[in-house]
C-alpha cells in the first residue's frame, strides 16, 4: 500500500509540474484504430522501482516511457525526440511549465500518432523537455483509454 501512495504522490508531483497553460490547443480527434493494429487488454506489471514502464510507438519509432497517470501531458527526452524525427532548436526553447525547482523549458509538439498494442491515438499534444532522462506518458493519451491500476497490475483498454 505504501508503494502505491508513493507512486501516486510522484505521479501528482509530476503532473502539477506538466505545463497546463497551453494556448488553444486543437481538440485532439478521436482515438481510432485500423484492422492491422486492433486494440487489446494491455496489461504492465510494476518495475521493481515501482513504476509501470512501455514501450510505445511514437510516429513509427519506439520509446521506453514511464507511464504515469499524474502526468498530464506526454513528455520526451530530447534524445527520444531526435531519434523520433523531431524537428527542434534548443536556441527556441521556451517556459513550458513550472517544476518544484523552477522553470521547465522545452518545446510544445504534436505527435502524428501514439500507439500502444493497437491502441493508436492521432494529433497527441506532447512537449520536448530540456534535461529530461525519461520520457512520460501521461493523460494526453491515457486519457482516451481506460487505465485500471489493482496492486501491481496496471491494465489499459
Amino acid at each position: 500500500m505504501r508503494g502505491l501512495i508513493f507512486f501516486v504522490a510522484v505521479g501528482v508531483a509530476v503532473g502539477l509540474a506538466w505545463p497546463s497553460n497551453r494556448s488553444a490547443a486543437p481538440v485532439a480527434p478521436a482515438v481510432t484504430a485500423t484492422a492491422a493494429d486492433e486494440p487489446r487488454e494491455t496489461v504492465l506489471e510494476r518495475s521493481e522501482g515501482g513504476h509501470f514502464y512501455a514501450n510505445v510507438e511514437v510516429n513509427g519509432q519506439l520509446v521506453r516511457f514511464l507511464v504515469d497517470t499524474g502526468a498530464s501531458g506526454v513528455a520526451l527526452t530530447e534524445g527520444d525526440a531526435e531519434r523520433i524525427g523531431l524537428d527542434f532548436d534548443r536556441r527556441a526553447y521556451e517556459q513550458v511549465g513550472m517544476g518544484a525547482s523552477g522553470p521547465v523549458r522545452g518545446k510544445f509538439v504534436t505527435l502524428d500518432k501514439v500507439s500502444l498494442d493497437g491502441k493508436a491515438a492521432h494529433a497527441v499534444e506532447g512537449a520536448i523537455l530540456e534535461g529530461s532522462d525519461i520520457s512520460l506518458l501521461g493523460q494526453d493519451y491515457l486519457g482516451r483509454f481506460s487505465v485500471e491500476m489493482r496492486g501491481d497490475t496496471m491494465r489499459i483498454y
